[in-house]
């Protein structure tokens, strides 16, 4: 379905699904900053759930501009369809990106969103959510705001993030460390902390019993084995996810779910226990992921979700202090935004604001 065009140029956009994979994970590949989230394997991960996806291009005549990678969430407290760290946008064109101040708003967005406003009426979706990866600027703000979009009562992702270079050596990351960190990765190595590596059953089986003793301590939603089963089969065929095992005496102490693309490592999972609690096996897991991303010529090392500076008592604070640990800098995302199809919209915003005061957030 085609809409309209920007008449100072005499631009038609075309929406349609993209079912060829290659196509996909080719722009996906070179969008900024990285994202797996936007990846076909994370659709293909999404209907595992039970959340199908639905794979939009944004094209001008033959040229794909953009990508929206929606999946089709159904719950007791809303339905919607959601876009994951995007829509992607082309990256560098000057004349249709995102960052066209130009234009009282970009044309992609604008034809992506009706298009999307059209299926969600068509099948009973209440609201569109879109969690940009996106700077957090006004200006960004604003062309979501321009085209009629909300904040969202709550986050899907993190949308303040810990991201590290790994362009200098690694003795040069180890310097740029904070001083305890790298005492804490040395005292690790000497302490007999060994790092293995594996995307098998038996890897995913060690995972699951140190993330269940960190689900005991932490008191958290955990997510089921059969969640982290797809995610690691998903992404494991392509050698894209990796388990890293710390342990002690043989028995594993930490582990850390890590997904791999061309450009970046993400720590998407950890687990800790405390049975050897003046071990900081922790610390060299995740120097061991970093490692790794670097000899596999990743770009950068994506930490994840931190909590912001001025919250404390964030219930992420003691693990971003962790993180912040091996260096890198802040990255802040466009908080993620709704276009509200039905009053429907309403009883999930009520839901998710409650949710988000309970959980501190």
């Amino acid at each position: 379905m085609a809409y309209g065009a920007l008449d100072e140029v005499g631009i038609m956009i075309t929406i349609k699904e993209i079912n060829d994979k290659r196509i996909w994970n080719a722009f996906v590949t070179n969008a900024a900053p990285p994202t797996f989230l936007h990846a076909w394997e994370w659709g293909e991960f999404q209907e595992c759930l039970n959340a199908p996806s639905l794979r939009l291009g944004a094209w001008e005549g033959d040229r794909l501009l953009a990508v929206a990678l929606m999946i089709k969430i159904r719950a007791k407290r809303g339905s919607f369809l959601f876009c994951p760290h995007g829509p992607i946008f082309l990256e560098g064109d000057s004349t249709l990106s995102i960052d066209d101040s130009n234009a009282d708003s970009p044309l992609i967005l604008k034809a992506l969103t009706e298009h999307l406003i059209a299926i969600a009426k068509a099948e009973q979706f209440h609201f569109i959510r879109f969690a940009p990866i996106l700077a957090d600027t006004p200006a960004h703000r604003d062309i979501y705001a321009k085209l009629g979009f909300k904040p969202a009562p709550i986050h899907m992702h993190p949308e303040l993030a810990w991201v590290l270079d790994l362009g200098p050596s690694e003795d040069d990351l180890l310097k740029a460390m904070r001083k305890t960190t790298r005492y804490s990765i040395r005292k690790a190595e000497s302490d007999g902390v060994t790092v293995s590596i594996g995307s098998s059953d038996k890897d995913l089986e060690a995972f699951w019993a140190v993330y269940k003793t960190t689900v005991k301590r932490q008191h958290f939603t955990p997510f089921s084995l059969a969640y982290f089963k797809n995610e690691l089969e998903r992404f494991g065929a392509n050698h894209a996810a990796s388990i890293f095992i710390g342990s002690v005496n043989g028995e594993p102490v930490s582990a850390a779910f890590i997904i791999f693309d061309e450009r970046s490592g993400y720590y998407h999972h950890g687990a800790s226990s405390q049975a050897y609690p003046k071990i900081p096996a922790s610390h060299l897991v995740l120097w061991s992921a970093i490692r790794e991303a670097k000899r596999r010529g990743c770009h950068s090392f994506n930490f994840w979700g931190i909590s912001p500076e001025d919250q404390p008592r964030h219930p992420w604070a003691g693990l971003s202090l962790f993180k912040k640990g091996f260096g890198g800098r802040a990255e802040a995302y466009v908080h993620a935004q709704d276009y509200i199809v039905s009053p429907m919209y309403w009883m999930n915003w009520i839901i998710e604001r409650a949710r988000k005061y309970f959980r501190g957030l």
